[in-house]
């Protein structure tokens, strides 16, 4: 088996431990410490957290869409073409992963970095959240491995009551916030519900191809 190289460190603004980008042959992994974030052989999940938003928003015209954490793109790959037309905004808190998915990684965004309908932000996705009213038709959240602040403590914020509101607040009638997940979360859905929103929680497979584990993805629409 070919051995994985490690290709970069990269610090966490405010974070204790280190992401570190590794490679094996084609295949690329994202690592917290000794925790897997992300794999490139494993999008199913992080595809879905676009496409099924999108399909409960077909009757917008060019949604106004905020993706928070840049990952390896397939959120926002999927974004594009599930949306259609659109304008996006993508929010990745570390410098480290929009210059990977512009050197290393490149071939797995494509041309998706460039796109028109795309914009690139380098700041944490809580400030543009709580600095928005009324701006978004979706929200898909994917900086955790659940909700809870995993790879940044100030992200415990995003799925706090507080959190929840600010989120319900930045969306516009009919709007959707979608959050992927792990695994399940009971307390979790409970505050999404008691936030104000109409609460749908979808298992999907990690693998595109149906395989894997099933990861959760919860679509909390607010009401129009």
């Amino acid at each position: 088996m070919i051995p994985w190289s490690h290709l970069d460190t990269a610090r966490i603004p405010g974070g204790k431990e280190d992401l570190r980008l590794l490679q094996r042959g084609p295949e690329f992994s994202i690592m917290l410490g000794q925790n897997p974030l992300m794999n490139s052989r494993l999008s199913g999940s992080e595809k879905a957290l676009a496409t099924l938003a999108a399909e409960r928003l077909k009757s917008v015209k060019k949604p106004r869409v905020l993706i928070g954490g840049l990952g390896m793109g397939f959120t926002l790959r999927a974004a594009l073409e599930d949306f259609g037309p659109s304008d996006i905004i993508v929010s990745e808190l570390i410098p480290a992963v929009v210059k990977w998915a512009r050197g290393p990684m490149a071939e797995l965004y494509g041309d998706s970095l460039t796109d028109p309908r795309v914009e690139i932000r380098e700041t944490d996705v809580g400030e543009i959240i709580r600095a928005s009213r009324v701006q978004f038709d979706a929200i898909l959240l994917d900086v955790d491995n659940g909700p809870e602040g995993l790879t940044h403590p100030t992200n415990d914020r995003l799925y706090s009551h507080q959190g929840l509101s600010a989120a319900r607040n930045a969306l516009r009638p009919g709007g959707i916030l979608a959050v992927w997940s792990q695994g399940p979360d009971e307390r979790f859905s409970g505050r999404l519900d008691k936030a104000g929103f109409a609460v749908e929680e979808v298992r999907v497979r990690a693998n595109r191809k149906g395989r894997g584990s099933r990861h959760v993805i919860w679509l909390a629409s607010r009401p129009k």
